[in-house]
């Protein structure tokens, strides 16, 4: 969906995220999406007061995640099938 090019494995974080600790006791992912606009100038991080997100890839983030989502139910509806 997004191509190899534009996806980097990183080793397994959830910085000062408490994500971690749902991570501990269910199955989880954590996706980083990551956008940067050469126009925009300085680029802050999201915990800045002065970020300011490229709104282009708002659509490419949902449509990533609905179809992490989806492609997780799918295999969990093939393998109750199979049972």
């Amino acid at each position: 969906m997004l191509g190899e090019a534009n996806v980097k494995l990183f080793p397994q974080v959830t910085g000062g995220e408490d994500f971690g600790f749902y991570a501990e006791k269910i199955p989880a992912a954590f996706f980083f999406i990551g956008v940067s606009n050469d126009g925009m100038g300085e680029i802050h991080n999201v915990h800045s007061p002065h970020f300011v997100i490229e709104e282009g890839a708002l659509p490419i983030g949902a449509a990533f995640h609905a179809a992490v989502a989806m492609d997780y139910l799918n295999k969990q509806a093939s393998a109750q099938s199979c049972t």
